[in-house]
């Protein structure tokens, strides 16, 4: 199973970390390639156990996400036929060692750590795509402690999900089980022992887990 994520894909998400890759020219959205990096296996994070904050790494930010399942075996995939090989979204947390993650980008080393550390990538609930009209059109929204941090719908990503999918299978071949971070939107922030996250998908609650 393989964890794939998206970076820097909603446009005020990149406004808000003031990041020098943020498109904003028709151009060069055309030649520019979307950001992609991995997580390991032992990131993952699921059936609603809780999130212990490894404070040893400094600032740990919440990425609240919408995450694709793959369904089937794939490689070089046209963008035409990308729908095809998954079935089910779900929320999820992208957790990022900030401090960590700066410092590598400051030395020009990848994010590895920063971002693949353990249980750094919670999942919510799978749903099936038949309860949505159009998985370019889902809105979500995280809470933490009851307060609405980060809102946003997948019709603003600027890498549509089809167009990840053709273009991670171009380099990696998908296998039924992988899952797929798609890119946060704004409201990133940090996340504190005793914090209760909770996310939904439209008026679903598929998202519940507590922070220590």
């Amino acid at each position: 199973m393989k964890i794939f994520a998206i970076g820097m894909n909603y446009a005020q998400h990149n406004k808000e970390l003031k990041n020098p890759l943020l498109i904003t020219e028709s151009y060069e959205r055309k030649t520019a390639e979307p950001v992609i990096f991995t997580k390991a296996d032992s990131a993952l994070l699921k059936d609603g156990k809780p999130f212990f904050v490894p404070d040893f790494m400094g600032r740990i930010d919440h990425e609240a996400e919408v995450v694709v399942r793959i369904c089937r075996l794939g490689k070089s995939i046209p963008e035409r036929f990308a729908h095809r090989y998954y079935d089910a979204v779900t929320l999820g947390v992208d957790f990022t060692a900030r401090d960590v993650q700066k410092k590598a980008k400051d030395l020009g080393r990848p994010w590895t750590i920063a971002k693949g550390f353990d249980g750094s990538a919670v999942i919510g609930k799978w749903m099936e795509l038949e309860k949505f009209r159009d998985i370019q059109a889902i809105h979500f929204h995280m809470d933490i402690n009851g307060k609405t941090v980060q809102e946003g719908c997948t019709s603003d990503m600027m890498y549509k999900v089809d167009e990840i999918i053709a273009y991670i299978s171009r380099f990696f071949t998908l296998k039924t089980g992988d899952i797929l971070y798609t890119g946060t939107p704004a409201g990133v922030g940090p996340v504190h022992a005793n914090d209760h996250v909770e996310g939904w998908l439209e008026d679903w609650k598929v998202l519940e887990f507590n922070c220590k």
